[in-house]
């Protein structure tokens, strides 16, 4: 099973990316266009997307904040997926932070799986507007 497959994604769903950077998993990104057939949507598309795909590292600000506000639009059912570098390197969230920030987020923390170097967290729920 591939990383896409992994998330639950599949063929025409539309995926959202956020954080994108040099050490950004090029495979997982590729994996994601492959099984949905679309090119990733960036921050500014009006769009409304089936999943978001969140590069997050330990550092990069206020993530509760930015679930809240700049997820964009979501479908209903809509998952979001936040990536941290994998345990041990640096930028890693762990679970129990993870867990906490989704809650302040109005969100749940689904599971928790590896992606390559990357350990990807699966949330969902109720997001406060």
């Amino acid at each position: 099973m591939g990383h896409a497959e992994t998330m639950g994604l599949t063929a025409g769903r539309a995926v959202r990316e956020f954080g994108a950077d040099d050490d950004t998993d090029d495979a997982i990104r590729d994996d994601v266009r492959l099984v949905t057939g679309r090119e990733l949507l960036d921050d500014t598309s009006e769009e409304a997307a089936d999943a978001v795909l969140w590069w997050w590292r330990e550092g990069d600000g206020d993530l509760a904040s930015e679930l809240v506000y700049g997820v964009g639009p979501l479908a209903e059912d809509g998952a979001i997926w936040v990536l941290t570098p994998r345990q041990g390197k640096p930028g890693h969230v762990p679970a129990e932070e993870m867990a906490e920030l989704a809650g302040d987020a109005r969100l749940r923390l689904h599971g928790v799986v590896p992606l390559g170097g990357w350990t990807g967290y699966h949330l969902s729920g109720v997001r406060a507007r």
